[in-house]
């Protein structure tokens, strides 16, 4: 008799989620069966529901849910990296054909998935792939951050900006954040300096903090203005990375100051299939940083669950979270 796991559908964008009952996957030559313990909620994922975001849809219906932590309680053909018992994270699906991880299991490719922090509970675990991905394909992939930069993150308190900052530290980076007064502390604690870009202009702290010549790395997690910010605020010969850099902007001052712009889409692994090991390989580097207590997760401490997992979708969007939001599936 085939065994059944429980799963939450998108039929139809914008519409509520619909539970359903669903014959549990194998895993193929290559993956891996996870038994899912959290799933990681990302503003992408509710953009996707949204219909928002045709680049990453899937074809409806569809399970959503890019992140995940939990257990692998299968092996299939070829893998040898991991074995059955073994406690994982990753950005694992969600996106046009691939399973998402709103589900208690997914059978998923092993080269989207890494060893889990000992450190951490799922719950946290589950809060960083998408995020510790992109902070890293942008600044050290891309930007190649080194000792002594100074670099400028632009909402360095959100989730993408939070770690960029401690990546930035534990190169030995200069480290300013602009955060709304209200997140601020969030920023300082991880060890950035914090610039209140409600009342601080561009000019006024590329001036107090870089003499007037610039940052080295600025890294946009914001897009639109704040991309705009980021052209006036990079030195010469300086790096630009953004996770949001699908609008429409005029590059005239950014060109003039031979900056580098490097545009961050990480969700092109999990749709493409190309470079997919790669990030088995920085989320395992990033395991070894927080177990060594050199990177800190921030979790928002509300309890989602599958049957609430709709209200963890619009907490993404409505700006009352103070950290990564999570669903509990176990």
């Amino acid at each position: 008799m085939e065994e059944l796991m429980k799963a939450l559908f998108t039929n139809t964008y914008e519409a509520e989620f619909v539970s359903t009952e669903i014959e549990k996957p194998t895993p193929k030559k290559g993956e891996v069966l996870v038994k899912i313990h959290a799933s990681g909620v990302n503003p992408i994922d509710n953009k996707i529901r949204l219909g928002h975001s045709p680049y990453a849809s899937p074809v409806l219906p569809a399970i959503l849910g890019t992140d995940l932590a939990g257990v692998i309680e299968a092996i299939g053909e070829g893998v040898t990296d991991f074995k059955v018992g073994d406690e994982v994270y990753g950005l694992a699906g969600g996106v046009l054909g691939v399973q998402g991880t709103l589900a208690e299991y997914t059978a998923v490719d092993a080269d989207l998935l890494a060893i889990k922090p000992t450190n951490l509970t799922m719950k946290e675990a589950a809060g960083i792939p998408l995020v510790l991905l992109t902070a890293w394909e942008g600044l050290i992939d891309r930007a190649k951050v080194k000792k002594g930069d100074k670099v400028l993150v632009h909402a360095g308190a959100g989730g993408v900006g939070h770690i960029v900052v401690q990546l930035a530290k534990i190169f030995g980076a200069d480290v300013y954040a602009t955060v709304s007064p209200q997140k601020a502390s969030i920023a300082k604690s991880f060890g950035a300096t914090t610039i209140d870009y409600t009342t601080e202009s561009v000019e006024d702290y590329v001036n107090k903090y870089t003499e007037g010549k610039g940052f080295d790395i600025v890294y946009d997690t914001v897009g639109g203005q704040s991309l705009d910010d980021s052209f006036k605020a990079i030195r010469h010969y300086g790096q630009i990375a953004s996770c949001y850099a699908f609008g429409t902007h005029n590059l005239a001052t950014s060109s003039l100051r031979s900056a580098s712009l490097h545009g961050v889409f990480v969700l092109h692994p999990a749709i493409s299939g190309e470079g997919r090991k790669h990030h088995s390989n920085i989320l395992t580097q990033a395991t070894k940083l927080f177990e060594e207590g050199k990177l800190k997760p921030l979790i928002d401490d509300r309890k989602f669950t599958l049957d609430n997992a709709i209200e963890a979708h619009k907490a993404v969007s409505d700006g009352s979270a103070i950290g990564r939001i999570v669903v509990d599936i176990v």
